[in-house]
């Protein structure tokens, strides 16, 4: 069984795709899952949903269950697969419901303000 922690971050953070900000919360979880770098989870009611478009890709992970994936559309461009969710998580996890997990990369921005 893989290590799955989860715990409340301090302070506030915004993500940010195509010069957009697509939400700002107070409410971020960390998930720590073994050796990988942790993950953020945002509060669904804390991103504006109307850039996020759900994808026909999802993955399984037996430690956490079912994910379901959305794309960002910005004014310029698709960023296919951007964000995660799983929407009925394994029993152990269950606090990450009703959140959303970003790919930090190039064209999404994570930061803490």
């Amino acid at each position: 069984m893989t290590d799955i922690r989860i715990r409340k971050v301090e302070g506030s953070y915004v993500i940010r795709a195509g010069g957009a900000v697509l939400g700002e919360s107070k409410d971020v979880l960390e998930l720590s899952e073994g050796k990988r770098a942790p993950v953020l989870y945002f509060p669904r009611n804390d991103i504006a949903m109307a850039f996020l478009d759900r994808s026909e890709t999802a993955t399984h992970c037996p430690h956490k269950g079912d994910a379901s994936y959305f794309s960002i559309i910005t004014k310029s461009k698709t960023i296919a697969d951007a964000a995660w969710s799983y929407e009925t998580p394994i029993a152990n996890v269950e606090r990450i419901k009703e959140y959303l997990a970003f790919a930090d990369s190039d064209e999404v921005a994570i930061e803490k303000f």
